[in-house]
């Protein structure tokens, strides 16, 4: 079995740090959400992973490279345009031959994994097998009605009045018969081929379509609160590992993880929290649920319930909560007249300031 993995999209729900970043490379708990899912195949026992990407390409060739650190043999397949999760699957069809794939939206997150998906495919006779999960709101989703048996009886994407609560997460397996399927359909009102007309033409052409539900946790990373609640899930599991250098006059509580190289003076770190390599983190508070990226530093500030990516600086500033901090960005207290706020702000950004 191989896996396709795809890693293009514009990733406009987390703009603006998508306008210089792949959305699959946003980390969580300092890791690449990608990386989650590739290591997810590895364990599945799939070692033949194709990755179709976009615009950000170079990235994702840079930080998976030949795929050799994750027991991967990769291979990297462009594609010119969004156009669909079907047009992944025929632009893939060389790479994926005769074989049964894996196909892995690279900006979901599965605590679990994917081996029982796997084996449950493997073990049974089955065209596609798709995953699903409940969710409180399927309408705002790919909604699927299933059968006594799990058998997919129907697709609904983003339906008014949803036939179940159940909603298509972003893995699938497919035989090689979802290659018909891809040709056969048209481009949708949006200008795409959507995997679901796919999956729909497999149902109405005989081909046995089954449903595995979601053992654990799953979130689509779409979206800020979406990364911030997949942080604390992640560092929920963490355990304490303090190699960096702490002094006597800090304070640490609960699972926290120094990388090497980070430095702590006079602070009060409250886990679960993880504090990147060559981190100086000077008289601050770093609270729950918590990543500061490599390299930063934090003087004189509070953080919590947070995202901090690399070389960024948050300094004088009192009390972060439920952001999430780019790359190379300072934050630091305003000088002169009080109550005035002095922003620059890239295009898309969400800002709240206390009145």
């Amino acid at each position: 079995m191989k896996a396709l993995v795809l890693a293009g999209g514009k990733g406009t729900r987390l703009r603006p740090l998508t306008h210089t970043s792949a959305k699959q490379l946003v980390p969580v708990a300092n890791k690449p959400v990608l990386y989650y899912g590739l290591e997810a195949i590895r364990q599945a026992g799939i070692t033949s992973v194709g990755i179709v990407v976009g615009d950000t390409g170079h990235e994702i060739r840079d930080a998976v490279g030949d795929g050799s650190r994750f027991g991967l043999d990769v291979t990297y397949i462009p594609q010119e345009a969004p156009l669909g999760l079907a047009h992944c699957v025929l632009i893939a069809r060389e790479f994926l031959a005769d074989e049964p794939f894996v196909m892995y939206l690279g900006d979901n997150f599965l605590v679990d994994g994917i081996t029982d998906l796997v084996e449950a495919f493997r073990l049974a006779d089955h065209d596609a097998q798709i995953l699903l999960t409940r969710v409180a709101e399927p309408q705002f989703y790919g909604v699927a009605e299933i059968g006594p048996g799990g058998e997919i009886l129907g697709l609904e994407e983003k339906p008014e009045h949803p036939r179940s609560d159940l909603a298509i997460v972003g893995v699938y397996i497919f035989s090689p018969a979802v290659h018909e399927a891809v040709r056969a359909i048209t481009p949708s009102a949006r200008g795409e081929l959507e995997i679901t007309d796919a999956v729909a033409w497999l149902l109405g052409n005989g081909f046995r379509v089954h449903s595995h539900l979601v053992s654990g946790y799953w979130k689509d990373t779409g979206r800020l609160q979406d990364m911030l609640e997949c942080n604390r899930i992640v560092l929920e599991r963490v355990e304490p590992d303090v190699r960096g250098t702490v002094d006597d006059l800090s304070e640490i509580t609960g699972r926290v993880i120094v990388e090497p190289g980070a430095v702590v003076e006079n602070s009060i770190l409250r886990g679960p929290i993880v504090i990147g390599a060559d981190t100086k983190i000077l008289s601050s508070y770093i609270g729950p649920f918590t990543s500061i990226g490599s390299g930063c530093l934090v003087g004189g500030a509070e953080i919590e319930y947070s995202i901090v990516l690399d070389g960024s600086s948050v300094q004088g500033v009192s009390r972060i909560a439920h952001s999430l901090i780019g790359r190379n960005v300072e934050v630091s207290r305003a000088a002169g007249v009080s109550n005035t706020h002095e922003l620059m702000v890239g295009d898309h950004s969400r800002i709240q300031v206390r009145a």
